[in-house]
């Protein structure tokens, strides 16, 4: 398995976690653009910086010149985190954990949300943003959890239908279309918690504290 770290030009990401991440075998770094000055203020020196190179300060490219591989792509039909994410699958990566994606511009943040399922087939995305981890899944799949965790759950349409167990709102072959219905703030009743998927896509999002000191991650 290839793993990577994409740092988006959103909220600055702690460099505590990144180092976690890294010892969890994420080691590359790769940075969308602006997520450059992040980087910077982390003082972490990333492996690439990818991008339109529009976000990323004056002074910050010069200083990473000769520090980082620095790939500019002109193209505008694809946001800097897409172009990171080519790469990297071209590169045969197979997961990503992207930083950065949420900030004070909903529309990046939702953008990068739909990131997740655009790429779905191609790579496995993480979204990390502050308390919260947020992983897609589909088929069917079971995960370590701790008794009394919060786990949320969120579909997108009516075709995609979910069958839970282990957690206390039981789901039942039920659909969690967005706008509509959701699993919000539901709880692991045991150490396992299984899903069975069918029809597309969903999101689970977890507290990242709670996985980093139970082992879960």
């Amino acid at each position: 398995m290839k793993k990577a770290i994409i740092i988006a030009n959103g909220d600055v990401p702690k460099k505590s976690e990144i180092k976690y991440l890294q010892k969890k075998g994420y080691a590359e770094i790769i940075c969308a653009d602006g997520g450059a000055n992040s980087a910077r203020k982390l003082n972490i020196i990333p492996d690439y910086i990818i991008g339109d190179l529009d976000s990323i300060s004056k002074e910050n490219l010069k200083y990473f010149n000769k520090k980082a591989s620095i790939i500019k792509l002109k193209r505008q039909n694809d946001t800097d985190v897409e172009k990171a994410l080519k790469f990297l699958i071209k590169k045969k990566f197979t997961d990503v954990i992207l930083l950065g994606a949420t900030g004070d511009r909903l529309d990046h943040s939702f953008c990068n949300l739909g990131i997740v399922i655009k790429f779905f087939d191609k790579i496995n995305i993480s979204i990390l943003h502050k308390k919260s981890f947020l992983r897609a899944y589909s088929g069917t799949i079971d995960f370590p959890t701790l008794k009394n965790e919060v786990i949320s759950l969120y579909g997108f349409d009516v075709k995609t239908k979910i069958t839970s167990k282990g957690l206390k709102y039981p789901l039942k072959n039920i659909a969690l279309p967005f706008g509509q219905k959701e699993s919000t703030s539901n709880v692991a009743t045991t150490n396992k918690v299984s899903l069975k998927i069918t029809g597309g896509i969903i999101f689970i999002i977890r507290d990242f504290k709670t996985l980093i000191k139970n082992d879960l991650f």
